[in-house]
């Protein structure tokens, strides 16, 4: 049976730019860097405490993906004081904060444009 999922790819046209905006701006860390071939590194990522990984690589032949809304969404306890926090951090939210019966939530977008969900858990 299959036990959850391990990670998911986010498609980045600069992967060392984006790693910088990953660690630095949501606060991810470092599982794995390592050369895949000759123009591209496997970059994964992780949050404290959080099983699911992020990839930053973009698989040949899927570079439309490339500045899309992506089905990825990530949570936070506190949506708006997550959406300061990450403003002071350079992010561009191209939706604020909206309250919800089910919760808050915000749109986010990467350097590349891949926009994000950040939502109540």
């Amino acid at each position: 049976m299959i036990k959850g999922i391990k990670f998911v790819s986010v498609p980045v046209t600069d992967q060392q730019r984006a790693l910088e905006f990953y660690t630095n701006a949501l606060g991810m860390r470092v599982l794995t860097d390592q050369p895949f071939d000759d123009t591209q590194r496997w970059i994964e990522l992780g949050f404290p405490r959080a099983g699911t990984g992020l990839v930053l690589f973009t698989a040949r032949g899927q570079e439309q993906m490339i500045g899309g809304f992506m089905n990825i969404s990530f949570t936070a306890d506190d949506v708006e004081a997550t959406v300061r926090e990450m403003k002071a951090k350079g992010v561009e939210f191209v939706q604020e904060p909206e309250k919800a019966d089910w919760g808050t939530a915000a749109i986010f977008k990467d350097p590349d444009g891949n926009q994000f969900v950040l939502s109540t858990g």
